[in-house]
């Protein structure tokens, strides 16, 4: 079976092409919510956001989830990808100090890591 173009297969990317990733959000229930940060090839920020949102409604099919209404594309300006590639920033305004800009944001003693385990804020004491 082939795969679909966005993942590599069908119709070639045409040479102008850059790299993007895009993050897209997905609600599984129960409070549970995932960003997802995927790699794109594509001539466009546009293209690029719907190859990604395209993929995430299969894996949110496949994990039976909910694509939100979100997506964050950046583009990769280094096209020689490898180890220290920065292929994703997001700049914040915030009034809130560095260690509740933290908690508030991305340590919030919700998140689990890829073998599903709950951590929180004493996991980097």
């Amino acid at each position: 079976m082939s795969r679909p173009w966005w993942q590599g297969g069908g119709v070639a990317v045409a040479g102008d092409a850059v790299w993007w990733t895009v993050r897209c959000v997905l609600e599984h229930g129960g409070g549970s919510f995932e960003e997802r940060v995927t790699l794109w090839r594509a001539r466009d920020e546009a293209a690029a956001v719907v190859a990604a949102r395209e993929d995430a409604e299969l894996y949110a099919g496949m994990m039976s989830a909910r694509v939100l209404d979100v997506a964050q594309a950046y583009p990769v300006i280094d096209d020689d990808l490898g180890v220290g590639s920065e292929v994703f920033s997001l700049m914040r305004e915030s009034d809130l100090d560095a260690e509740a800009y933290v908690a508030r944001f991305f340590v919030t003693g919700g998140e689990r890591p890829a073998d599903g385990e709950l951590f929180g804020d004493d996991r980097f004491s």
